[in-house]
């Protein structure tokens, strides 16, 4: 075969405008034939990474992901073997959709980037990323690599909701969409416009909602793969053209997912190895750390179904690694340390919203300028976020706080829609640390609580370490502390732990972020010289 280029019952959809396979799964061998072979574990990232759109192009393999209101927004995801990522640029460089992603006047939680497209074009060499904003309009952007830089080729009148992007083999452009309701674009030929739309497939009430396209054709059949959410998988085939007509099978139903406590894997894509081998990435809802991506081989029927491969009935937490050739290099660990060298933010950083790019900095460490004058984080401006690393992990920041000034506020975060901090409240000419609680936004993303401070410890001079445990294991309410450090050596716990919920709608998981706001008048400032993520 040959890929051309090459939850919940409540829909977002119905989320937002308020506010259910058989897996025909041949089993793997399991025992020692399998434990012989080297193997991978998933989930393959255990990072927030939702709704990945999955390709290859030669020896690279690349991912794309939603990221809702931070900016820059739908990170493109390296690897050479599927198993080992990294993050290597965001093609879609500033959410500049209105007002409300500058948190001016206005804020865009849980709007922006949802499930979108990325797409390769061998005819121009060129990256291709497709996605609806707001049920508005759609956006497309291009790029020759995928580090950048990326730039908008056009604005389509049409939103394609939950949108996947094929180029055919004769370098048409086409798009499967749709919520329920599936339908087809067909796109101009320089991508600019689109020619057609068509409904090529409406849902079985029996089947309930189908959405997140994926868009292929392989051995001149074409393929739509729809997820179920958040417990299923569905894929249509057609044999007489992108526009159908399209039959219905499911692929995976309530299927028992590898991380404990989490979710059913749902939602992703199939890509094939330059061996021919074929595999699924998808993601398992595992909050409150997010979604995390988790990969299984996948076979077919003779008469050209996918079947994923599952161990003991299940999507296996282990399976033999795919067959490829040497990587070329090792890709760069999404952990570790940084001290913000160089000109630019390394791509693993993603701001809450779109930052003030005046009141901030790189070299010699990070330098954040107070930027607005409140007493509400969801309202400040350039916080700066970092996905958590799962099952648990730490992050430690060296932050120099000489600079700041009177009713400024700076620390370290646990941010989602509940949220608590460590940091330095500067009053009176005084530093202290505290630890802030009760940071909360209603189902509206509407701010109900603006913290409560529980524990506080003066201190001197013009530096300290902050440090904040996360626990993102799914299936309960998590624990994240809190600790401090005068000499980067001893740490002390600092307040009671805080209970990091497992719900699902802000879609997004805990993230840490860095933030310096000001709650009397701008001109403070802090700089962040070491930022490390631990695990045990």
């Amino acid at each position: 075969m040959n890929l051309s280029w090459s939850h919940q019952p409540l829909t977002r959809r119905r989320t937002l405008a308020a506010a259910t396979g058989l897996a025909a799964g041949a089993l793997l061998p399991t025992g020692p034939a399998l434990a012989a072979a080297a193997q991978y574990t998933n989930p393959v990232i255990w990072q927030d990474f939702a709704d990945i759109d999955v390709m290859r192009v030669g020896d690279t393999y690349y991912a794309s992901a939603s990221t809702m209101h931070y900016s820059p927004g739908a990170p493109v995801l390296r690897s050479y073997d599927l198993v080992n990522w990294e993050i290597a640029g965001h093609a879609v460089p500033s959410l500049d959709f209105g007002a409300k992603y500058d948190l001016n006047g206005a804020r865009g939680y849980v709007r922006g980037i949802w499930a979108s497209s990325l797409a390769y074009r061998p005819s121009n060499r060129t990256f291709y990323w497709l996605g609806q904003i707001d049920f508005a309009r759609t956006y497309l952007y291009t790029a020759t690599a995928v580090e950048g830089p990326w730039s908008r080729l056009t604005t389509i009148s049409t939103p394609y909701y939950d949108a996947g992007l094929l180029v055919d083999t004769d370098d048409t452009l086409y798009v499967a969409y749709g919520n329920t309701t599936i339908s087809v674009a067909q796109l101009s030929r320089d991508g600019r416009t689109q020619v057609r739309t068509q409904e090529v497939f409406r849902t079985p009430s029996s089947v309930g909602t189908l959405e997140g396209a994926r868009f292929y054709k392989t051995n001149g059949q074409y393929y739509i793969f729809l997820t179920r959410p958040a417990n299923g998988q569905y894929i249509l085939k057609s044999s007489s053209g992108p526009f159908g007509p399209y039959t219905m099978r499911q692929v995976l139903l309530d299927l028992r997912g590898p991380i404990p406590g989490g979710g059913v894997p749902h939602q992703g894509g199939l890509v094939r190895t330059q061996s021919g081998a074929w595999y699924y990435m998808a993601f398992v809802d595992a909050y409150p750390g997010g979604r995390m991506p988790a990969l299984a081989p996948v076979t077919w029927t003779a008469d050209g179904w996918p079947v994923v491969q599952l161990v003991d009935g299940a999507w296996g937490t282990t399976y033999p690694r795919p067959a490829v050739p040497t990587p070329p290099r090792q890709v760069t660990p999404m952990t570790g340390v940084d001290t913000f060298d160089g000109t630019s933010l390394k791509p693993r950083w993603e701001w809450n919203h779109n930052p003030d790019n005046t009141r901030w900095s790189v070299g010699n460490g990070l330098t954040l300028r107070t930027a607005t004058v409140t007493h509400d984080l969801y309202w400040a401006r350039n916080t700066l976020t970092h996905r958590i690393q799962g099952p648990t992990s730490t992050a430690t920041v060296q932050l120099d706080h000489s600079a700041m000034r009177d009713g400024d506020r700076a620390g370290l975060a646990l941010l989602r829609d509940s949220s608590a901090w460590i940091g330095l409240k500067r009053d009176g000419g005084a530093t202290r640390v505290v630890t802030v609680t009760g940071l909360t936004m209603d189902g509206n993303w509407n701010t109900t609580g603006t913290g409560t401070e529980v524990a506080s410890a003066p201190v001197s001079g013009g530096r300290v370490w902050l440090r904040a445990n996360a626990d993102i294991r799914p299936g309960a309410p998590r624990p994240g502390t809190f600790s401090y450090s005068t000499d980067g050596i001893t740490f002390t716990r600092l307040g009671p732990a805080f209970s990091m919920g497992n719900d699902w709608r802000f879609f997004m998981g805990y993230r840490f972020a860095l933030f310096n706001h000001a709650t009397q008048a701008l001109g403070g400032a802090v700089r962040v010289t070491r930022f490390e993520v631990s695990t045990p």
